[in-house]
């Protein structure tokens, strides 16, 4: 039998996808975003075709040949309903009860897993407040985690978010966090894990909590002791995609430029498929692209990082020259691993130039979702069909990690065992 699950804040989907991949099934997905809602409910589609052998059906309308309605239309109902398009807390809680009991049909749920946004918590964040986020409803968004585990008592619960978290409001909130989900019946217990340490080819610090309810006789697993060891590079991600300019690629399909490599096999990026979408990339200006051939030239003779004010006076558009030197940056192929992906790859690619001077421009959403291991066959939807860049690369960037998600998956099984 399988252990049952419900996806809180579910964003993109990547935590359930490595839950999903270790053998967990989820209930419902609940997410406030409608793009977000939109991918989660393609990959639903995705694992039902997958499983009922008709994977070709899902492969059209990654070639385009189908559109979203008709893919959907292949799908049960009750499964795409499983994807719930509400905001947690107040008003909006009954209805998603009820949505999940529907699921649920009288069934129990295991694992409750997902964080909340991580803006409150997260430095920049409250960096970019005036009042530190101090009044941000995201703050007590924990609040609202704590009813439902109340209401479903699963076993266990998974809790992802940033390193902010622990000196968020000077350590307060995670205080009266775990104070709250000890009275709800739960323990808990705090890990600062790193992504590349669960085989993903990325620099990227996170929190995961793991609770319990007391009674269970358990023993929590380690999750700073995971070290997986790669020897892999940057370049292992990006080295079988197709070469485009600034403003080129194609949304709904391409092939690919080789053969797959052994980390792209071994991580589930490739996984057999010949289907490549959304590799697209941004247009830029030409000041743009002249700074990206300077700082990928530095990198290369150097191995340096541009500085911002080291640029030509004519390439200067920014009046802050006091901070943020580092606002253009290459994402390094010979590097194990690149920096951190986050949400503001929406707004532009300044931070995320690719590696080849030759192609001069900031990465695609396909190079994006690499970056964060999410296997080639992960569509990012917008809300309407189409050029969809700002909601995935924003979906992308607020994303857990599938690979490190498995791999604390396959954990989580083994105490649930």
């Amino acid at each position: 039998m399988s252990l049952k699950y419900i996806d809180l804040f579910a964003g993109a989907g990547g935590l359930s996808e490595g839950f999903i991949r270790s053998g967990f099934e989820p209930v419902a997905h609940v997410e406030i975003e409608k793009a977000a809602c939109f991918t989660l409910q393609t990959r639903v589609a995705y694992h039902y075709l997958k499983s009922e052998n008709r994977y070709d059906e899902y492969v059209s309308y990654l070639k385009g040949e189908i559109s979203r309605k008709e893919l959907y239309s292949k799908i049960p109902a009750e499964l795409l309903s499983s994807v719930i398009n509400l905001p947690i807390g107040g008003e909006h809680n009954p209805a998603i009860h009820k949505a999940i009991e529907k699921q649920l049909k009288g069934g129990k749920v295991d694992l409750i897993i997902g964080g909340p946004p991580c803006q409150a918590y997260s430095l920049a964040g409250r960096a970019r407040s005036k009042d530190g986020m101090k009044g941000d409803r995201r703050n007590y968004l924990y609040v609202q985690y704590g009813k439902f585990l109340e209401r479903y008592q699963p076993g266990l619960f998974v809790f992802e978010n940033v390193l902010g978290l622990l000196s968020a409001g000077n350590g307060i909130y995670l205080e009266n966090m775990e104070k709250l989900f000890l009275k709800k019946g739960y323990e808990m217990k705090i890990f600062q894990v790193e992504a590349n340490d669960f085989g993903v080819l990325q620099n990227r610090k996170r929190i995961i909590i793991i609770g319990w309810r007391r009674e269970l006789a358990i023993e929590v697993p380690d999750l700073e002791a995971i070290k997986k060891e790669t020897k892999y590079t940057v370049k292992s991600l990006f080295s079988d995609l197709p070469k485009i300019q600034a403003g080129e690629g194609t949304e709904r399909y391409l092939t690919y430029r080789t053969k797959t490599n052994y980390y792209l096999s071994e991580g589930s990026i490739r996984n057999g498929i010949d289907i490549l979408t959304q590799h697209v990339a941004r247009p830029h200006t030409e000041r743009d692209k002249e700074i990206y051939r300077i700082a990928v030239q530095k990198w290369n003779t150097e191995k340096a990082r541009l500085n911002y004010n080291d640029l030509p006076e004519r390439l200067k558009t920014h009046q802050n020259r006091s901070s943020f030197f580092d606002r253009f940056k290459v994402v390094a192929s010979d590097q194990p691993f690149s920096q951190t992906v986050v949400a503001h790859i929406a707004k532009d690619g300044h931070y995320y130039i690719h590696p080849d001077i030759e192609q001069n421009r900031s990465i695609t959403i396909r190079e994006a979702a690499r970056l964060q291991s999410f296997p080639d066959d992960y569509f990012f939807e917008g809300v309407k069909e189409g050029v969809n860049r700002t909601p995935a690369f924003k979906q992308i960037g607020n994303a857990v990690p599938p690979l490190m998600a498995y791999e604390i998956a396959k954990k989580i099984k083994e105490m649930l065992s």
